[in-house]
């Protein structure tokens, strides 16, 4: 390695610390929203309960709106202005959020969620500047470092609204969310030290060459077809049950703190397997992992509908967690064999948009699942699950007879060049 690649390397790892540090601090605002917007929302809410999930849904909401706008600000200032301005944007949604609470109003707190989700939009974008930051051979590393941040950042969000929820009593949950913008704050203050560099690679087979295709030819690739729907469908159907898991908890009988902490095992449970999954897939291929993947959820479904125990609640949500990992890196992984670089832009902007709109439809699907039976919740979580198990199982089958069907045209094409 020469002297210049060295110092490269070590750029490249402080950069990617700093940016994981951050992933860790403001990435916690998220646990924070998704396992207290509901709860929030029932509280803030008269006699009908159906829209307690509306808060979560805009959270989501703001992170599919935010993607864009975050991208082309920090094409303008820089990513490193343009993270700073993320974080403050996540204390911006807290202090919001933390007033609606102050005033009782729904509306005033939905919204401080929304903006949540837009400083959320940033924090997506971590790992990709810190794998462009890198040398080809610390990419990976680079990721799986961010990554790491997101296991830490699990474990943040959840202790924050265990410790602070309670600040400001008799107002419910309003401490969690001026804890938020102490997050969004330090958060900051870590980016504002960063220096940030995108790596030029010299190897010409990383330069983008060919011309552009058609959204639309894209879009008709069966391996697209399936990849998308695969990868919308599990981060949908997670969505779908994690956004309703608090308020089943605690309908069940569970405290705050117990349904708190079910969310910080599942987001733990998303994370975490990101380490390994990058080997499973190159060992065992992109479609064997999004089918497992899509039975764990499955497995979450079955454990969920067995019974309203603290343990079958836990053990769903980190069934839930780790499913949405395989399934949803997997098919990403997928996606990205359907189009160039050249063409990346507008195919991930096209995904992006369809996939945090879905995701937000199932968001406030889940509250309206939630109490379909009269406020009968352990039906509602019951409902939600039932929902799940034909949905994943549809997924299933169709990514078994794309697989059969690749693999009959490979054997053709062997037979027959």
């Amino acid at each position: 390695m020469t002297a210049s690649a060295a110092q490269d390397l070590v750029t490249a790892k402080r950069t990617t610390l700093t940016i994981a540090t951050s992933q860790a601090i403001v990435g916690a605002a998220a646990p924070v929203a998704i396992s207290l917007g509901g709860l929030a929302g029932h509280y803030l809410l008269g006699a009908d309960k159906t829209l307690a999930t509306l808060p979560v849904t805009g959270f989501n909401i703001g992170v599919a709106l935010g993607a864009l706008p975050a991208a082309m600000l920090m094409r303008a200032v820089g990513r490193r202005n343009g993270f700073v301005s993320g974080a403050m944007v996540t204390a911006l949604g807290g202090a919001i959020a933390a007033l609606g609470l102050f005033q009782t109003s729904f509306i005033l707190f939905a919204t401080g969620l929304l903006v949540i989700g837009l400083g959320g939009a940033f924090v997506q974008q971590y790992r990709f500047a810190a794998a462009d930051a890198s040398p080809k051979l610390f990419k990976p590393k680079a990721i799986s470092w961010v990554l790491g941040g997101g296991v830490f950042a699990a474990i943040i969000g959840p202790q924050a609204v265990i410790h602070t929820k309670d600040m400001f009593a008799p107002v419910e949950f309003a401490g969690a969310f001026v804890a938020v913008i102490g997050l969004g704050l330090l958060g900051a203050a870590i980016l504002s030290t960063l220096k940030i560099k995108d790596h030029v690679e010299t190897d010409p087979a990383n330069i983008p060459t060919g011309p552009e295709r058609s959204l639309g030819a894209i879009i008709a690739q069966p391996r697209f077809v399936v990849a998308f729907v695969c990868g919308v469908t599990t981060y949908a159907l997670m969505s779908f049950l994690m956004t309703g898991a608090p308020l089943a908890m605690v309908g069940c009988g569970f405290s705050t703190e117990e349904a708190t902490l079910g969310i910080s095992w599942h987001v733990m449970a998303m994370f975490a397997p990101s380490f390994v999954t990058g080997n499973l897939i190159a060992r065992f291929g992109k479609e064997t992992i999004v089918a497992t993947g899509l039975l764990i959820l499955i497995a979450c479904g079955l454990v969920a509908l067995s019974g309203i125990a603290l343990w079958q609640f836990w053990l769903a949500l980190i069934l839930l967690g780790v499913g949405w990992n395989f399934g949803f890196i997997g098919a990403t992984a997928m996606l990205t064999e359907t189009y160039t670089p050249a063409e990346k832009n507008k195919v991930q902007g096209v995904h992006d948009f369809a996939l945090f709109g879905t995701v937000a439809f199932a968001s406030l699907m889940s509250g309206a699942t939630l109490n379909l039976f009269g406020g009968q919740v352990e039906l509602g979580w019951a409902a939600l699950n039932w929902i799940l198990l034909p949905v994943a199982a549809v997924c299933l089958v169709v990514l078994a007879i794309f697989v059969l069907h690749d693999r009959r045209a490979a054997s053709e094409a062997a037979h027959h060049p």
